[in-house]
């Protein structure tokens, strides 16, 4: 069983300390890949010219953000510079707000620009990957290392990006507090986060699974 998040990457590496698991876990939207101990396995970065640009509007509208490398985390602007970024997240942002950086942000080209939740406050992030990178690229890394096929996977998300990996699993779970958009391209609904809907969906679907490989996902 893998975690898929758009979190950083010492949150993907403590979730699944937390649950046992032992094997690869993907992390930063699907911009890298780790192993148990949190070492780099495989990563796809931003690039120089597409991680000023976005820092630069970041800068200018002094939204919150936070910058990820394989090696960590970066929270200061003066950072930046030199660390070859995987993800770039502007934070806490109202929906309209999120979509409207969406939107402008598109114009730039090569990169996958993609809005998300944030369930620990009800605000919005806007996550900046490599072009073609998501959770579902990430999740077809994943399947060639370990000798599976990618619709083996049951997959579990929330939010929109989320899509592309619950697209490609063979078995796609959305939570019931998720938006329509992610429900109506799920396999079954679970009940919301609030009411432990991913223990439903894990007891009901993904420990059956294990066998076959399994892909859970959590922003």
């Amino acid at each position: 069983m893998s975690i898929a998040t758009g979190r950083e990457p010492k949150d993907a590496i403590g979730y699944a300390q937390i649950l046992g698991l032992t094997t690869r876990q993907i992390s930063d939207n699907g911009a890298l890949i780790l192993d148990s101990t949190g070492n780099e396995v495989w990563s796809v970065p931003l690039g120089q010219i597409n991680s000023a640009r976005v820092m630069e509007i970041i800068a200018a509208r002094g939204y919150p953000f936070i910058a990820t490398h394989p090696g960590g985390t970066i929270l200061d602007f003066r950072e930046i510079e030199s660390q070859d970024l995987t993800r770039i997240s502007a934070l806490d942002m109202t929906e309209d707000v999120a979509d409207a950086l969406v939107e402008e942000t598109r114009a730039y080209g090569a990169m996958n620009i993609v809005k998300a939740s944030l369930p620990y406050n009800g605000l919005w992030a806007v996550d900046f990957t490599s072009e073609g990178v998501d959770k579902a690229a990430a999740a077809r890394v994943l399947a060639s290392m370990t000798g599976i096929q990618a619709n083996q996977f049951v997959a579990a998300g929330d939010s929109y990006n989320d899509l592309p990996m619950l697209k490609l699993a063979g078995m796609s779970i959305s939570m019931g507090n998720a938006p329509d958009q992610v429900k109506q391209v799920a396999d079954y609904v679970a009940p919301s986060v609030e009411e432990d809907g991913l223990a439903v969906a894990i007891d009901e679907f993904i420990l059956p699974s294990l066998d076959h490989g399994g892909v859970v996902n959590d922003h």
